[in-house]
């Protein structure tokens, strides 16, 4: 390892809480890739502090996940869950205690990779006050998803102003499929430098269980059709139209169906409430008796149930890149997904599960009923999941590709602010 890889890194994830699996409380895909990324990271020899806000007295202000890897927790604003639509105020609070910490380590970062808009501005701020390389991760873009939800939030302008600025002026953003560079040509700007780098997954977690043994676990017998969504509740996320398909197939005469909706968190209003909305449309189409809301997945649980289920739907309206898709194809369980975003680079049609168009109901009840009865099919789709998995989406690739670039940046010039600017 050259004496460039030994230099100390920062992963900034102003609302994400990468340690926060730890505490076995909600995790998503940001806290996870955020998390897995410094680890893996840590162990080619980077020195990795992960700055996350803090939300409570009770959670450690440093944690340490490896010799060489450690998430801190900074005070901005109340220490309290914040939903994310309002904790850029706190932005500005979150980079003087950042680097405090920094003066008080008695250290210089050579490099941030920051993720989510949030980070981003916080990132550009710091470039004004040091020299510092900035990658950056935008796990969403506000172009895109604000086409596909009913309400624009008053954070919009700004967050999309932050957006733009950062693709024209860090040093490298870092897009988790082609369909996102895509997006952030058409939408965003024409300027700025971008690399293809996708989100990857624990493939020794996530396959470690086969589906006999799954089921045994879980209670489920050989005959159930299992049907599994793991992830949020905003309603961008397509779970109603999963729930109109389900409907279908059992109008149709399926039977031994399970449904299962896995997630949320119910520390967030938006995501509670979006819970409610779901749990009395079930019950209005008389599916409740075979549907369960079993919450957040933790240790083990999450594994099992990708391995027991039949098929894995995300029936998203839209998605850059979503971890699950990729966590059930690792457990060698097909996908169906909603043919958005970076969904359209994970899976293969008929190769690894199958795209329908988002929103669409009746064409998402077909395509989970085609693989729900050829089982034979859907077991040639699992293997096939597993092989690209292995070979495209482990951490392991993903880690050595950033560190590719982080070293590659490193030994380039650094461009003051004004040059980036410009």
């Amino acid at each position: 390892m050259n004496n460039t890889s030994k230099q100390h890194i920062a992963l900034i994830s102003v609302h994400g809480d990468p340690a926060r699996e730890i505490e076995q409380e909600e995790v998503r895909g940001q806290n996870i890739y955020v998390r897995q990324v410094g680890e893996t990271l840590a162990e080619q020899g980077w020195y990795v502090d992960m700055f996350t806000r803090c939300t409570s007295d009770e959670h450690p202000k440093i944690v340490q996940h490896t010799s060489h890897c450690r998430t801190i927790r900074l005070t901005a604003g109340p220490k309290t869950f914040i939903p994310r639509q309002e904790i850029f105020g706190y932005c500005s609070e979150f980079l003087e205690e950042l680097l405090k910490f920094q003066a008080q380590a008695g250290w210089k970062y050579s490099l941030v990779h920051t993720n989510y808009w949030l980070s981003a501005w916080v990132g550009m701020a710091w470039q004004k006050r040091q020299s510092i390389r900035q990658v950056h991760t935008y796990h969403s873009l506000a172009a895109v998803k604000y086409q596909s939800v009913a309400t624009i939030p008053m954070i919009a302008a700004t967050r999309l102003g932050v957006e733009k600025a950062v693709l024209e002026r860090a040093d490298r953003i870092v897009a988790t499929s082609p369909q996102e560079k895509e997006h952030m040509r058409s939408l965003v700007s024409n300027k700025g430098k971008i690399d293809v780098i996708p989100c990857g997954t624990d493939i020794r977690r996530f396959g470690s269980t086969n589906r006999y043994q799954a089921r045994q676990q879980l209670g489920f017998n050989s005959e159930d059709k299992v049907i599994l969504y793991v992830g949020g509740f905003d309603e961008h996320k397509g779970i109603k139209t999963l729930v109109r398909a389900v409907n279908h197939l059992q109008l149709r005469g399926n039977a031994n169906l399970k449904l299962i909706i896995a997630g949320g968190s119910g520390s967030g209003k938006t995501d509670s409430m979006e819970c409610d909305r779901i749990e009395r449309l079930v019950a209005q189409l008389g599916i409740k008796e075979f549907t369960s809301f079993p919450g957040s997945l933790n240790g083990n649980l999450l594994p099992a149930h990708y391995a027991a289920a039949d098929v894995c739907v995300v029936p998203s309206h839209y998605e850059p890149f979503i971890l699950v898709a990729i966590e059930a194809m690792a457990s060698g369980t097909p996908v169906v997904a909603s043919k958005v975003g970076g969904l359209q680079y994970i899976v293969l049609p008929g190769e690894t599960g199958l795209l329908v168009p988002p929103k669409n109901d009746l064409a998402l009840a077909a395509a989970i009923d085609s693989i729900l009865s050829h089982p034979e099919w859907r077991n040639k789709l699992g293997f096939r999941a597993r092989t690209r998995v292995e070979n495209k989406f482990s951490w392991e690739r993903v880690a050595y590709r950033l560190n590719n670039l982080y070293t590659h940046l490193l030994h380039k010039p650094l461009k003051t602010f004004q040059q980036a600017s410009a």
